[in-house]
C-alpha cells in the first residue's frame, strides 16, 4: 500500500484533485498541495472545508515550492513522507517533477504531455521525445510512472483498451471526440492554462492514418459529430497527446481527435495567431521591453477558474471505434457526459477542471491498493481498464456505452 498525496499546481484542475483527495482521504492518506504561490494552496484548502469534503479528519497542508527544482521538490517528497505525486501544474514541469519522484522513489502522475517553452508540436511520436526517453530510468529505479491519465487523454485511452479486450475483434479506426456545449459568459476565454490550450493549436496538426502520421493545419479538416446529450458539434481534426501514444500501444491504423469549436473561437483564434499574438518566441516592444505575446495574452484573459460559478451546460467526450467483431461490421461509442453545474456544485470547479482532475485521484488510488503499481513507466492504454473505470463510475465520471444495442451506462462492478 501506497499513502500520502503530494499534489503539485494549484489551478482549476488541481482544485478538483484535491477536493476529490480529500473525499478519499481513507485510501490516500494525507494530503498536501504545492505551487509557487502558497496562498493559491490555501485557497484550495479553504473551499474543500467550506464544501466538507474531507472524509476523515487527517492533514491536509498547503506549501510553497518551484517545481522545476528537482531537490526542492525532493525534499518537500520526503519532508511529507508522501509516496504519490500527481502533477498537475505547468506542463513544462513533467520532467524536473519526474527526476524528484525517481530520485525519492515514489508514484508520478500526471495529465499532460512534457514540453519544452521554446518549442511547440514536435516530432511524432510526442512521448518519445521526452517521456518514453526515461522508461528504462523508471523500471530500474521501481518508480510508478503513469503518463496522461487525466480526461483526455487518460480516460479516452481506456475507452480505447476497453474497447479492444471487449467489442472488437479488429478495430480499423478510433475518433476520440471532445465536446464542450458549456457556456461561460464571457467574450472569449480558454478551459484551462491559455498559454498551453494555445500553444496545442498553433502547431501541426498529427494524425496517425494508414498506420503513419498525417500533417494538416489548425482548422483545416472539419466535421460535424451527432452526439448523445449535446446533439450535433462542429469540430477540427486537432493534434493531442492522445494520439502520440494510442497510435504506438494499439494495432489500430487510425486514429484521430477532434475538437468542437464555435465559429467564434476559431474567428478570435485566427486573428490572434494571425497578428503574432501567439508566439512563444519573444519580440521587443518600442520601450526596449522583451516580452512573449502568448504570455501577454494569456494574462489579458481570464483565469480559467474564474470561469466556474456561472458555467452552465453539458461536456460530452468518447471513443468512437469502428471495426469487425465475429466477422461483422461493428461500432461502438464509448462515452461520458458531465455537467458544469454539478462540477461547481461538488468541488468548486468548471466540468473541464473536472474531468481532467477525477482521474488522476481514481489512478493514484489504484497506485495505493497495488493495481496500478506497476513499477514502470506506463501509458493509461497500457494497463487494465475496468478497475479504472469502475472507480470513476462512483467518482462522478459514469462510462456510457451507444452501439447496436442501444444507449446504456457501463458497470464494471
Amino acid at each position: 500500500m501506497k499513502k500520502n498525496v503530494l499534489i503539485i499546481g494549484a489551478g482549476g484542475v488541481a482544485q478538483v484533485v484535491a477536493h476529490k483527495c480529500a473525499q478519499h482521504n481513507d485510501v490516500l492518506g494525507d494530503i498536501h498541495i504545492a505551487s509557487r504561490t502558497a496562498a493559491k494552496c490555501q485557497a484550495i484548502i479553504d473551499s474543500i472545508h467550506e464544501k466538507k469534503n474531507l472524509k476523515n479528519p487527517g492533514v491536509l497542508e498547503g506549501h510553497a515550492l518551484d517545481a522545476t527544482d528537482v531537490d526542492a521538490t525532493a525534499a518537500l517528497i520526503e519532508k511529507t513522507g508522501s509516496q504519490i505525486v500527481i502533477n498537475v501544474g505547468s506542463a513544462f514541469i513533467n520532467m524536473p517533477v519526474m527526476s524528484a519522484c525517481i530520485k525519492t522513489g515514489v508514484a508520478y502522475l500526471d495529465t499532460a504531455i512534457h514540453e519544452e517553452q521554446d518549442k511547440i508540436c514536435e516530432t511524432p511520436p510526442w512521448y518519445a521525445n521526452y517521456e518514453w526517453k526515461r522508461r528504462e530510468e523508471c523500471e530500474k529505479a521501481g518508480t510508478t510512472a503513469i503518463l496522461g491519465v487525466g480526461f483526455d487523454p487518460g480516460v479516452v485511452n481506456a475507452y480505447a483498451k476497453l474497447a479492444v479486450e471487449d467489442y472488437f475483434d479488429k478495430i480499423d479506426s478510433i475518433d476520440i471526440i471532445d465536446i464542450n456545449a458549456g457556456s461561460h459568459g464571457k467574450y472569449f476565454a480558454t478551459n484551462f492554462d491559455p498559454e498551453i490550450n494555445f500553444r496545442e493549436f498553433t502547431g501541426t496538426v498529427y494524425s496517425w492514418q494508414d498506420n503513419e502520421w498525417k500533417s494538416n493545419k489548425m482548422f483545416e479538416i472539419k466535421k460535424i459529430w451527432d452526439m448523445p446529450v449535446v446533439g450535433e458539434s462542429q469540430t477540427f481534426m486537432t493534434g493531442h497527446d492522445e494520439v502520440h501514444s494510442l497510435s504506438q500501444n494499439l494495432d489500430v491504423p487510425n486514429v484521430r481527435f477532434w475538437m468542437g469549436f464555435g465559429d467564434h473561437y476559431v474567428n478570435v483564434f485566427t486573428v490572434l495567431k494571425n497578428i503574432g499574438l501567439l508566439s512563444e518566441q519573444p519580440v521587443k516592444t518600442a520601450e526596449g521591453l522583451e516580452v512573449v505575446p502568448l504570455k501577454v495574452v494569456k494574462a489579458c484573459l481570464p483565469d480559467p477558474s474564474s470561469l466556474a460559478p456561472d458555467y452552465t451546460g453539458k461536456t460530452c467526450i468518447g471513443d468512437l471505434v469502428k471495426g469487425t467483431k465475429d466477422g461483422k461490421e461493428t461500432e461502438v461509442l464509448i462515452y461520458n457526459v458531465a455537467d458544469h453545474k454539478d462540477a461547481y456544485n461538488e468541488v468548486g470547479s468548471q466540468g473541464i477542471s473536472y474531468t481532467a482532475g477525477v482521474p488522476p485521484v481514481a489512478a493514484a488510488m489504484l497506485i495505493a491498493t497495488g493495481e496500478w503499481d506497476v513499477k514502470k513507466m506506463a501509458n493509461v492504454e497500457e494497463l487494465p481498464a475496468k478497475p479504472f473505470l469502475n472507480l470513476l463510475n462512483g467518482m462522478g465520471l459514469p462510462t456510457r456505452i451507444k452501439d447496436a444495442n442501444g444507449d446504456r451506462a457501463l458497470d464494471f462492478s
